[in-house]
């Protein structure tokens, strides 16, 4: 996160963003608002325990899952100073990360698709890492369940969660294991495919590892992987 503090605010400065007073507004999105109306009813966010943060910065929109939510207003240089000692707060962090990064032109889709593109996302994954990596054992962290579906009828697969209701669940065969297997399936797998919430919880670090490749997913690592010049899959979002 110190890293990621630090790359800011060399933004900031290389852009002559002057007025630390610019006014940054978060709040969380309703499950339709997120993510729209997809054909399936299974995604995490439909079940509550979280939501999508979305900060405004001069127009342009970011967002970043997390656990804790709840309405933010402030300045710029109070956002880029504030302590990042929870999951609240790294969500107003990274979510403003994406929305100025975005409005400065540095990188897209930093909002979640929505309706059909989230099945369209599913039908490319597979191509993608085919193309990217060829014949791979692919280690999941995160229970998105249209990836599930496809990556582990195409790839040697496992997949971890940190949510109860979802670990033990079988798909294809390949059954949804607990955080405590994460360092296990890191050292078994050649490519790790991590939730870009990772960064909201603080947990993104223990899936850079020296000797394999990582791809995070999603619109929360919009701006972290810019920064810290990380590969990120996330070929529907808006």
């Amino acid at each position: 996160m110190e890293e990621l503090r630090e790359k800011i605010i060399n933004i900031i400065r290389d852009y002559i963003i002057k007025d630390g007073r610019v006014r940054v507004t978060a709040r969380p999105l309703s499950s339709q608002e997120a993510i729209g109306n997809p054909e399936h009813s299974d995604y995490p966010i439909q079940k509550g325990r979280e939501r999508l943060m979305r900060a405004d910065f001069n127009g342009a929109h970011g967002v970043a899952f997390t656990d804790m939510f709840g309405d933010y207003e402030g300045f710029l240089y109070e956002m880029v100073n504030m302590k990042l000692d929870n999951n609240f707060r790294r969500a107003i962090f990274i979510s403003t990360i994406n929305a100025m990064l975005k409005s400065l032109g540095l990188i897209e889709k930093t909002s979640h698709c929505k309706d059909k593109g989230l099945v369209d996302c599913q039908k490319s994954a597979v191509n993608f890492f085919k193309k990217r990596f060829g014949n791979v054992k692919i280690f999941q962290v995160g229970f998105q369940p249209r990836f599930v579906e496809v990556l582990s009828k195409e790839f040697e697969f496992r997949v971890t969660d940190m949510d109860e209701e979802n670990i033990g669940k079988r798909i294809n065969g390949v059954m949804v294991e607990r955080p405590e297997e994460i360092e296990k399936n890191v050292q078994w797998c050649d490519v790790i495919f991590a939730t870009g919430s990772s960064f909201v919880n603080d947990t993104y670090k223990q899936f850079i590892v020296k000797g394999k490749q990582t791809v995070f997913y999603g619109v929360s690592c919009a701006g972290p992987v810019y920064l810290l010049d990380l590969e990120r899959y996330c070929p529907e979002g808006l």
